[in-house]
């Protein structure tokens, strides 16, 4: 039976290539990526106002003041696998597109929350137990985000092409964190970083700012078709919206726990190191290594060299996401666990001589390790899945793993320094974690240029459609 006519203006299939026209790909990549803006925007916030958070939230004089902060960022975590654990399947289920829909409304309704909440001098210590539950919802919903972002792209996008268009999704992470620490910096330069009109309102702008980039992000979600990859499989499978949380885990037993390790251990190297240099370097260059009498670098200076980073960073990321389809995404992971474990300590050790270019090269060390996690990962990780579960084992697998080891990063680091007085004991952690990474690179098979687990080869042409069907 021939196939039917093409249609130039939607996702088709050309001798048995999908093909989706360019302007529609660069559609779901900007959906997609908007998210990633918006849940990073709230972590660069909360980092860069983490001392302030500390005053406005917590009762005057807390002892341990740091590390509860820390503790209350991470609290998110404990929520996210429970997200990933709701929307994951039902995401399998229902569709790509509504679940999105719905994690960047409640993840945008979370941050702008916290910007509304009233202060422990109003109303004691429900302060902190009101954020607390604003950071469990962002959480909760950052657990369907995340991992429905990297499938919505990997399913959107052709073979030959994934891993530049994936990495625009941590171009989104960091133009998010950016636009965060940007904005409380010129927050605190303009109203001075511990003046009484930023410890009233001044805080509050930064958070509130969050609902109409959500707002955003849901439009531009809503235009979008479903994916390719998933029409496909719902066309051919009459149970696929009908099956039951239960026998969406029994299908993806069935695909054996190997691609799960593997998903695991790739993404604690890759948090680890993220936030590391997002949560705990901030903190740890104005307070820490002053606790301990070494020297110590301004708010706003730090702010300013962290923000130089990540434009450097920028301007990589999709560099060595066109980089990895040339020459596969394993080289260049194993890159950044080798490095990880070589410059760790020379980065922290660089950074605790409190100069601004011993900061700034240290800063540098960690984020070029970084970021050949983050040109990488998005364009990986979904490729280790079936598209029948790809959405739901993604989502629990990344989740679980961040909040044991990713998200608890700074709470773990700040406590062992507490314990110990060791001041590189960061850089210790990262060893570790780049050694996790070492192992699950070894069993992890190239997924660079190849189709999807469980799809047709994807294309963004007739012509490139019929070029990779001769050559089958």
């Amino acid at each position: 039976m021939p196939e039917p006519e093409a249609n130039p203006e939607g996702p088709h299939t050309v001798d048995g290539v999908t093909v989706t026209p360019p302007g529609l790909v660069r559609r779901a990549v900007t959906a997609s990526g908007i998210g990633n803006v918006t849940e990073w925007y709230d972590f660069g916030v909360y980092a860069y106002l983490e001392t302030t958070i500390q005053v406005v939230f917590l009762p005057p004089g807390t002892a341990g003041g740091p590390v509860i902060t820390a503790a209350l960022f991470a609290a998110s975590f404990v929520a996210r696998p429970f997200g990933g654990l709701f929307f994951g399947p039902l995401a399998d289920r229902i569709g790509r597109t509504k679940t999105l829909a719905t994690t960047m409304l409640l993840m945008a309704v979370a941050t702008f929350g916290i910007g509304l909440l009233p202060t422990y001098a109003s109303i004691g210590m429900a302060a902190p137990l009101l954020l607390l539950l604003c950071r469990l919802l962002q959480g909760f919903s950052t657990g369907g985000e995340y991992a429905g972002a990297m499938t919505f792209v990997a399913e959107y996008a052709p073979d030959r092409r994934r891993g530049f268009l994936a990495s625009f999704l941590e171009f989104g992470t960091i133009t998010g964190y950016l636009l965060g620490a940007g904005v409380v910096t010129v927050l605190q330069a303009v109203l001075g970083e511990d003046s009484p009109e930023l410890l009233s309102w001044g805080w509050r702008i930064p958070f509130l700012i969050a609902l109409p980039m959500g707002m955003i992000g849901l439009y531009l979600r809503y235009r979008l078709e479903e994916t390719p990859a998933f029409s496909q499989l719902s066309e051919s499978s009459e149970e696929q919206g009908k099956q039951s949380f239960r026998a969406f885990f029994r299908a993806a037993a069935r695909h054996g726990w190997r691609p799960v390790l593997v998903c695991g251990g790739l993404v604690i190297v890759f948090n680890v190191t993220n936030y590391t240099l997002t949560t705990v370097v901030p903190t740890y260059l104005t307070e820490t290594l002053g606790e301990y009498g070494a020297p110590t670098v301004t708010t706003t200076t730090s702010h300013v060299l962290q923000i130089i980073l990540f434009l450097v960073l920028l301007a990589i990321v999709p560099l060595l996401g066109r980089l990895s389809d040339r020459v596969g995404r394993k080289p260049i992971i194993l890159t950044g666990c080798v490095m990880l474990l070589v410059l760790a300590l020379p980065a922290f050790l660089l950074m605790r001589t409190g100069s601004i270019p011993g900061v700034l090269g240290g800063l540098l060390l960690l984020g070029i390790t970084m970021v050949c996690f983050n040109a990488t990962m998005p364009s990986t990780l979904p490729a280790l899945f079936s598209t029948g579960v790809r959405y739901g084992s993604l989502a629990i697998t990344f989740n679980v793993a961040v909040s044991l080891f990713g998200g608890t990063t700074s709470v773990i680091v700040e406590g062992l320094i507490a314990a110990t007085g060791v001041l590189v004991m960061p850089a210790v952690y990262l060893v570790l974690a780049a050694i996790v990474g070492l192992v699950a690179v070894r069993f992890l098979r190239e997924p660079g240029s190849r189709p999807l687990p469980g799809s047709q080869p994807a294309a963004t042409s007739d012509e490139e459609a019929r070029e990779l069907a001769a050559a089958r």
